[in-house]
């Protein structure tokens, strides 16, 4: 693997982060496709699971720094 092959580190003058450049076969900006989804929930997501005699009120309930 040569250096050409690997991301680097970029200086930003005047900030404290540095800037990474895109890894090797990908782009700089994201797949549109990764921010949101259409898909239906997954069997394992906790919308599917089965609701207990307190989980309407959990949902309700509000912590007291709202």
């Amino acid at each position: 693997m040569s250096s050409s092959d690997r991301q680097r580190i970029e200086r930003v003058k005047g900030s404290r982060r540095a800037k990474l450049t895109p890894a090797p076969g990908t782009g700089a900006e994201p797949i549109p496709g990764d921010e949101t989804t259409n898909a239906a929930p997954r069997a394992g997501d906790a919308a599917s699971a089965p609701s207990g005699p307190n989980d309407e009120r959990l949902k309700r309930d509000v912590p007291p720094h709202y």
